[in-house]
């Protein structure tokens, strides 16, 4: 039933996600949605919590350490998440659309907020192990970090659905990697960013 609702969601918007509307997409009567979920605000809880934990397991393949050293490893994780953005844009649109959605709706907003913190927190955890791996102490809190740089990829997922250009997001999730790697070791001033057009580490 949540894959059906993630199907519909993503071709139609969740404007059209009604239960009677995901019924009709299962075949099965509109009251078995809601003796299984009980409500819409239910299953769209489902829907994220399914979307959440699908990007969180994908990233977290990353291996500690994924490279021979800490710039590296941090490269990878950015590589991975921007993998899924390449591989499955609309599940990445839809979650967009759905947070665009909370903010206009007191009913969603909290589960909006649980997939926000799950995802911040195994991004932190990544962070976190891969700096001790390396004898590195973070000179500043993992999770603002990982909302930093969160923040960060999720305005180049936006740029991506609306005007992809595979050169300037190579440049930019780099930029992203060096401002977060520098913040980490306390070296913003020498986070050395290139310029436009530049070639890529």
């Amino acid at each position: 039933m949540i894959a059906a609702a993630i199907d519909l969601l993503m071709r139609d918007g969740p404007a059209a996600g009604s239960t009677r509307a995901i019924a009709a997409e299962l075949g099965v009567p509109q009251a078995t949605l809601h003796y299984v979920f009980g409500s819409k605000e239910e299953l769209y809880r489902a829907v994220i919590r399914q979307l959440t934990n699908e990007l969180v397991e994908y990233v977290r393949t990353v291996e500690v350490p994924a490279a021979a050293d800490f710039d590296g490893s941090v490269a990878k994780l950015a590589e991975r998440l921007w993998q899924t953005v390449i591989e499955q844009p609309g599940k990445h649109q839809l979650l967009s659309e759905l947070s665009m959605l909370a903010l206009r709706s007191p009913q969603f907003r909290d589960m909006f907020e649980e997939h926000r913190s799950t995802v911040e927190q195994a991004t932190a955890s990544l962070i976190e192990e891969t700096a001790r791996h390396f004898g590195i102490e973070p000179a500043a809190n993992t999770l603002y970090l990982a909302r930093y740089f969160l923040a960060a990829v999720d305005g180049l997922i936006n740029q991506h659905l609306a005007s992809p250009d595979a050169d300037s997001e190579a440049w930019c999730l780099d930029c992203v990697v060096r401002s977060t790697t520098a913040l980490v070791n306390g070296h913003w001033t020498e986070a050395g960013i290139p310029t436009p057009g530049s070639a890529a580490r």
